[in-house]
């Protein structure tokens, strides 16, 4: 019986953090961003990944709460450790540009998280870890080119054009000028500006 009320309070505890955090969706849909954050806060501190992770945007952006890029930090920390995908990406940005501490550990960690954020298919981690790769002190434009594929076949019209930009040097991949316009083509009219305005050089 004792374990059957410990899981019966579990479900309890799940169902709330699911509700408030639905609540919280809906007051911010209809411009009531404050009791939005209220819900997301009290389904945060259950422990609701969602919810964490819609506090750390609040916080982020200043919604129905003052701006505070570290509690973005420790709310987007708290979510990406139950492997949300968006925390995990919006986490490691939060490291790499506001975080202070040891330069290598916590620049490890973003690759880690950047990396499990791309393979669970977030787009927006695949393009910053294209780019990443590419632009690093030491580039390594194979790796880069992979999440800049993966980017672009999730519809995103930069990682097309900065594909086409490594068919047009050679970064990563045999050079090839056909193959580089192919690119350029889909991401303009995606409405891309830069692709658009290589394909008129």
């Amino acid at each position: 019986l004792e374990e059957a009320a410990f899981q019966l309070q579990q479900i309890f505890r799940i169902d709330i953090s699911i509700a408030l955090n639905i609540l919280g969706i809906e007051s911010m849909r209809v411009g009531h961003s404050r009791v939005a954050f209220t819900c997301f806060k009290l389904a945060a501190d259950r422990g609701y990944s969602k919810a964490q992770f819609n506090v750390g945007l609040c916080y982020e952006h200043g919604k129905g709460t003052e701006k505070d890029l570290e509690k973005a930090g420790f709310y987007y920390c708290q979510a990406a450790s139950s492997c949300h995908p968006m925390a995990q990406y919006r986490y490691a940005r939060f490291l790499l540009q506001h975080s202070p501490g040891n330069d290598w550990d916590r620049h490890h960690k973003a690759v880690t998280l950047l990396e499990q954020a791309a393979v669970a298919g977030v787009t927006e981690a695949q393009a910053y870890l294209g780019v990443f790769y590419m632009r690093g002190l030491q580039p390594q434009e194979k790796r880069g080119l992979k999440y800049l594929l993966l980017a672009a076949n999730s519809g995103d019209a930069q990682s097309r054009y900065h594909v086409g930009v490594c068919y047009e040097q050679g970064l990563g991949v045999q050079q090839n000028l056909a193959e580089a316009l192919r690119h350029y083509r889909q991401s303009a009219a995606a409405g891309n500006r830069q692709a658009r305005e290589r394909l008129q050089a």
